[in-house]
C-alpha cells in the first residue's frame, strides 16, 4: 500500500516511520524538507510539493500543527487540492475544529475525492509505539480502506459518523486533558508549600482512584522541571482554545476549563510554548503579584 505523509512534526515523523516498518511505501513532504532526510534514510520518498505527493499517492495523510496549516496545505498554491480528484483520498490526522474539517471535506468531495477526519489522542510515545488512538469521520469506504494504515498507527481506531464528529471528540478529550493537568499541577503546589513531600503525593495519587497513565508518567520530570516536548504546550491551549468555542457554540458553562486555558496562555507568555504540556507547572508555581 503506498501512502503519502504531509507534515513532519513530532507526531508526523513518528506515525510515518511506523508506516515504513511495516512495509507501506511513503512519500513524505514537510514545509521544511531537510525534515525528510531521516525519512529518506528509512527508505522514503519525499515530495516537493503536497500536490506531487498527492499526485503520486492514492491515499494522503495529513499531520499539521493547527487549523492554519492544515488549510494551508490543502488550499495553497501546490496544495492538495490541486491534484485530488476521483479515485484520490486525503485523510486529516490534525487535531483542528469541526469548521475547518468541514471545509476541507467540502472542497475535496466537489472535486471527487474522498475525505476522512481522522484526529488521534496520544503525544510522541504512542505515536513512536503505534499505541495512538484513533478518532474517524466522513467517508466510511475510506475508513475500511485505510483501517491497515490505522492498525499500525494506532491500538484503537473508531468511526464517529459524519465529518465534525473526529473533530469534536478530539477536542473534548484533550479538554479534559488539559483541565486535569492543571489540577495536578496545583496539587503538587499546594503539597509543597503546606511542608509535604511531592512524591509521596505522587506516590498516594498512584494508590488510589485517581491513578492514570498521565500523572505517573508526567509526575515524576515535572518534579525535576524537566520538559521534553512529548506534546507542546502552545498547542494544548490552541485546543483548550478552540474546545472553549465548541463550548459556547453548545451553550456549555465550562468554568475548569476556562480557568485551565488561562493557566496555559500564562505559560505562553512566560515562553513555554514549545515545552511539554506539563510546563503549565511553571506557570502554577509563579506567585501573582501583590495588588
Amino acid at each position: 500500500m503506498e501512502v503519502g505523509f504531509l507534515g513532519l512534526g513530532i507526531m508526523g515523523k513518528a506515525m510515518s516511520l511506523n508506516l515504513l516498518r511495516h512495509g507501506f511505501k511513503v512519500t513524505v513532504w514537510n514545509r521544511t524538507l531537510s525534515k525528510c532526510d531521516e525519512l529518506l534514510e528509512h527508505g522514503a520518498s519525499v515530495g516537493s510539493t503536497p500536490a506531487e505527493v498527492v499526485k503520486k499517492c492514492k491515499y494522503t495523510i495529513g499531520m499539521l500543527s493547527d487549523p492554519s496549516a492544515a488549510l494551508a496545505v490543502v488550499f495553497d498554491k501546490d496544495g492538495v487540492l490541486e491534484q485530488i480528484g476521483e479515485g484520490k483520498c486525503y485523510i486529516d490526522m490534525s487535531t483542528v475544529d469541526a469548521d475547518t474539517s468541514s471545509k476541507i471535506s467540502e472542497e475535496i468531495t466537489k472535486k471527487g475525492g474522498y475525505f476522512l477526519e481522522a484526529p488521534v489522542s496520544g503525544s510522541k510515545k504512542p505515536a513512536e509505539d503505534g499505541q495512538l488512538v484513533i478518532l474517524a469521520a466522513g467517508e466510511k469506504t475510506l475508513y475500511d480502506e485505510i483501517i491497515p494504515a490505522f492498525d499500525v498507527m494506532g491500538k484503537k481506531s473508531f468511526f464517529l459518523g459524519e465529518i465534525g464528529n473526529g473533530a469534536k471528540m478530539k477536542l473534548v478529550v484533550n479538554m479534559i486533558m488539559g483541565s486535569m493537568l492543571n489540577a495536578f499541577s496545583e496539587g503538587l503546589v499546594l503539597a509543597d508549600k503546606s511542608g509535604l513531600s511531592q512524591q509521596t503525593l505522587l506516590d498516594v495519587l498512584d494508590l488510589g482512584a485517581m491513578a492514570n497513565p498521565m500523572f505517573k508518567m508526567k509526575g515524576p520530570t515535572m518534579l525535576m522541571s524537566s520538559y521534553p516536548p512529548a506534546f507542546p504546550l502552545k498547542h494544548q491551549q490552541k485546543d483548550m482554545r478552540l474546545a472553549l468555542a465548541l463550548g459556547d457554540e453548545n451553550a456549555v458553562s465550562m468554568p475548569v476549563a476556562a480557568a485551565a486555558n488561562e493557566a496555559f496562555k500564562k505559560a505562553r507568555s512566560l515562553g513555554l510554548g514549545d515545552n511539554d504540556f506539563s510546563a503549565v507547572y511553571e506557570a502554577i508555581k509563579v506567585p501573582e503579584p501583590s495588588p
